[in-house]
């Protein structure tokens, strides 16, 4: 597909205004990074998340107040997910486990939550059905036997299946339906719980107010681990494209790669300080995606680069790259259109866990486009005239 039909743009003749309107943006990114940083998340941190779900709309003064004593800083409130669903995503600088054990450091702070948003059941020999996983839960309804399936002369397989089958339901109509918080045993009918088996968890399980959707838990030694790894992961894989594309092309055509792919990550890093996302694992890996998608880009430029060369013998290396560009403009466009096409939906449709990677794809994509198209031949150009003059006698190298 075609969009652009033969166009004649002089990219070089204007790769000064291309050069300071990178390094433009680069300065406000980097004034961004050494004034207030980069917002990293618990993944490199360390710290703990947790997700919580109201049965009515939270007081976040009181989420506030009851757990700024088990971090060394005040928590970190905020919306998660629609407003209807009365949830919110809390932040602590302290990971649990810091102190005693991590079972120990989460049952305090789940008594520290029951006691401010929960009082009646505090204290109760009954235990909170939301809280229960599907092994647990499992393992309950199969010693209890609500459904009296051993007195039916069943199987030990046929009984474990059932009330394994039976739990999955239950949990999953928790999780999905009720989005995590049951209000009532009664709703169960709906996934298939009998009669004896709600009159059984009435017995010895309660809904409380809240239930903790999520909870993540990162100790600091690990977190400040990731972040060195990060850093090798994407200077290695740098290193090993400028290789494999010296190898392929030339020496200059990995240089000159290696800078627009360090462009790329630098320029969408300091829009994302701008723009205060955090920093966490999935980001890193769309980081790591859009390299990939840079280099793509700018192996098809110097591919016709490279055919250029040899047919035209007699042309400047500026007419030569100029063309080249020219000839893969359309192409470009595509790509980039597509891949924002893609990454566009994923911001604003993916919600709050994709938001992060779903952005530095985006900006990225227009990144690697620009950086592909306008600065990659003025490193190709300043080389070929600094060591054979202002004509393309140099022949790219066979396949």
């Amino acid at each position: 597909m075609e969009l652009i039909k033969q166009p004649k743009v002089n990219w070089l003749d204007k790769k000064w205004w291309f050069v300071g309107l990178s390094l433009l943006v680069f300065a406000l990114g980097a004034g961004s990074y050494f004034v207030k940083g980069l917002n990293y998340g618990i993944d490199f941190t360390g710290g703990t998340i947790i997700v919580i779900k109201f049965q009515n709309a939270p007081d976040w003064n009181a989420i506030r107040g009851t757990l700024e004593s088990e971090a060394d800083a005040a928590p970190i409130i905020q919306s998660y997910g629609p407003a209807a669903s009365n949830s919110v995503q809390v932040r602590l600088q302290m990971p649990l486990g810091m102190g005693e054990d991590y079972e120990a450091d989460k049952q305090r702070l789940m008594t520290s939550l029951r006691e401010r948003f929960d009082p009646d059941s505090v204290g109760s020999e009954l235990s909170d059905f939301n809280d229960i996983g599907t092994f647990a839960l499992t393992n309950y309804l199969h010693a209890a036997d609500p459904d009296g399936y051993r007195a039916q002369n069943r199987t030990i397989q046929e009984t474990e299946t059932y009330y394994e089958e039976l739990a999955a339901r239950l949990t999953d109509y928790r999780n999905r339906n009720a989005d995590g918080l049951l209000l009532s045993f009664d709703d169960l009918k709906d996934a298939g719980a009998s009669d004896a088996v709600i009159a059984q968890l009435k017995q010895d399980f309660f809904t409380g107010a809240f239930a903790v959707k999520g909870l993540e838990s990162i100790g600091a030694i690990v977190g400040a681990d990731l972040r060195q790894r990060t850093v090798l992961a994407i200077v290695f894989s740098l290193a090993a494209m400028m290789v494999y594309i010296a190898f392929r092309f030339k020496p200059v055509y990995g240089v000159a790669a290696v800078i627009g792919l360090t462009h790329d990550v630098l320029i969408t890093l300091g829009i994302f300080s701008l723009a205060g996302k955090e920093l966490s694992l999935t980001v890193v890996a769309a980081f790591l995606a859009l390299i990939g998608f840079s280099l793509n880009a700018t192996i098809v430029i110097f591919d016709r680069v490279r055919e250029n060369l040899r047919l035209m013998r007699k042309e400047s290396i500026t007419d030569v790259l100029n063309l080249s560009v020219n000839q893969t403009l359309s192409r470009t466009v595509v790509t980039t259109v597509l891949t924002l096409m893609a990454a566009g939906s994923l911001l604003f449709l993916g919600g709050d866990v994709l938001n992060g990677f779903s952005f530095v794809l985006t900006v990225g994509a227009f990144a690697g486009a620009y950086s592909s198209t306008t600065l990659i031949s003025v490193v190709v150009e300043w080389w070929y005239r600094r060591t054979a003059g202002a004509t393309a006698k140099a022949v790219g190298k066979k396949k």
